[in-house]
């Protein structure tokens, strides 16, 4: 029972780890939503209120070496992508941990890439953002300008992994009724052997991965902005083989039912 009880509290804080996150993301797009929306009316003033100058890292700026900044940021903005309203999409946010101590995210902030788009293309801003008060500490544009995809095409390519998925979970039950011992070998199989790899990117077309297994019933997704909006199935192979041995099998018990009611 406390093992129970402990097991219950820990997936509960989980959960609402989890839920504080989401909603912290939420606010990390419509936190960069404002600013720049702030910064393209030039309105300088709101945008230096909606940053962490107040932080330890902020407290040294220089207001007028700011303001020069973030007129040449906004600059590069209209040249690039005009001044009309945007839309904003959160493509990811987290901490970055690595061993080469450049690469990771400072202390007590968070770095969010948020994809923004006119009407024709889209570009990402990265962001990073104070943990304490939800601020923006730093923004810069990545070198991303790209139009924006059909993603009609996208979603009509997703007919191709929910049929390796089906397929895969079709052969499984297949498995689960017959008599074949060893069950959860042939399960492993249906569920590794998906290879190789079709890839379909909504930024970036087609690719074909020879080596790439799909563990996860053979497909995989996901869906972070434009750029990370990503179908992939692997040939169901394991799935193929296991059919057609079942086949056999049937075939095989089929003509021994019949030699049996011949010798009767």
């Amino acid at each position: 029972m406390p093992k129970f009880k402990f097991t219950l509290f820990l997936l509960l804080l989980m959960l609402l780890i989890d839920c504080s996150f989401i909603k912290d993301s939420f606010t990390y797009k419509d936190k960069t939503k404002d600013f720049v929306e702030s910064l393209m009316k030039q309105d300088y003033d709101k945008c230096f209120s909606q940053m962490a100058l107040e932080s330890k890292m902020g407290k040294n700026t220089n207001i007028d070496t700011l303001k020069s900044g973030l007129f040449q940021f906004r600059s590069v903005i209209e040249q690039n992508f005009g001044k009309n309203k945007f839309e904003f999409t959160l493509m990811e946010a987290g901490k970055k941990r690595s061993t080469i101590a450049s690469q990771n995210t400072p202390p007590n902030t968070t770095l969010a890439m948020i994809q923004f788009s006119n009407d024709r293309e889209f570009g990402v801003f990265r962001v990073l953002f104070d943990d304490h008060t939800k601020k923006i500490m730093h923004i810069n544009m990545l070198e991303v300008r790209e139009p924006k995809p059909n993603m009609l095409l996208f979603w009509l390519f997703g007919i191709f992994p929910l049929a390796v998925l089906l397929f895969n979970i079709y052969v499984i039950l297949k498995i689960k009724k017959s008599k074949l011992s060893k069950k959860w070998l042939k399960y492993l199989a249906v569920l590794f052997f998906n290879v190789p790899a079709i890839t379909y990117a909504a930024v970036g077309g087609l690719s074909f991965k020879l080596l790439s297994f799909q563990i996860f019933f053979g497909i995989g997704f996901t869906m972070m902005g434009y750029l990370g909006s990503v179908w992939t199935f692997g040939i169901p192979l394991g799935g193929i083989y296991w059919l057609w041995k079942l086949n056999q099998h049937k075939e095989r018990q089929i003509f021994m039912d019949k030699a049996d009611s011949a010798l009767t």
